[in-house]
């Protein structure tokens, strides 16, 4: 029997190395709408992201300012074919129509996780949202939050505190105060999420951070109301919290708060 050469072994193994390496996350980030800075925004959680975790992150952006900016993926229930994960970074309030809220949710439903930021807490409301919803059709956008927010206050400096430090998400994590940023409103939290940290404003506080498990497939969805302003965004905390909020809904995140193999911060080229 032949002995392997030096070189076939190295190429062997250099084959086997190779199928090793993990494919980055295939993540839609979706932005557009009302009151915010979509067009800075979207560049700063890409590139934040990017430089964090092992994502290519692709924009589905309109650069439209009203309350009903014209998403793509509207009557495309099938929109989200091919990712890992779906951001919902928009703000369409007036987004009412039933079919096209069951749409948005559908590949949620059919078990593609989710991030919900910010004013996505605010869109799609079916009914009379200013009150608790009962009917499933005014729930269909709260079910897959696991939170239901229907205002917020003025734009003033947010006392974070991470009620929830046992969490992969936020093991680690440290209280922090934002800048002028916008408190929403609890309306009602599901049974089915499971808060991780609370804001201040004043003697208001209400959940800014939560996870949710949506649907029969129980789907993961994590969330945070903060976010409005380019700084809270551009903030290294709010990003790297995004950023294990992305790995924890894809399960990519251990039960330490670390990145499983190959899912952590990319090898500069």
């Amino acid at each position: 029997m032949k002995t392997p050469s030096i070189l076939a072994l190295l190429g062997a193994f250099a084959l086997s190395a190779s199928a090793q390496e993990v494919k980055p996350l295939k993540v839609m980030l979706l932005t557009g709408g009302c009151c915010h800075d979509y067009k800075t925004q979207k560049d700063i959680l890409k590139k934040g992201l990017e430089e964090r975790i092992n994502v290519t992150v692709e924009q589905i952006h309109v650069d439209d300012g009203s309350t009903k900016p014209p998403l793509p993926i509207y009557g495309n229930p099938d929109y989200a074919a091919g990712y890992d994960l779906v951001i919902h970074d928009e703000c369409a309030a007036d987004v009412k129509d039933l079919e096209v809220v069951k749409g948005v949710v559908k590949p949620h439903l059919d078990g593609i996780p989710a991030i919900a930021l910010h004013c996505a807490m605010h869109c799609y409301r079916v009914g009379e949202y200013q009150k608790k919803a009962t009917k499933d059709e005014d729930t269909t956008w709260f079910d897959l939050l696991g939170l239901q927010s229907s205002g917020h206050g003025s734009q003033r400096p947010i006392d974070i505190k991470f009620t929830d430090t046992s969490h992969p998400i936020t093991k680690g994590a440290k209280d922090w105060t934002t800048g002028n940023e916008e408190l929403y409103n609890n309306i009602d939290i599901h049974k089915s999420a499971t808060p991780l940290a609370t804001g201040t404003q004043d003697k208001s506080t209400t959940v800014v951070v939560w996870t949710n498990l949506y649907g029969p497939k129980k789907t993961r969805v994590f969330a945070t109301t903060i976010g409005h302003n380019n700084d809270t965004v551009s903030d290294a905390r709010y990003l790297d919290m995004v950023a294990k909020g992305v790995l924890w809904a894809t399960d990519k995140l251990d039960a330490q708060g670390k990145p499983k193999a190959g899912y952590g911060r990319p090898e500069k080229k």
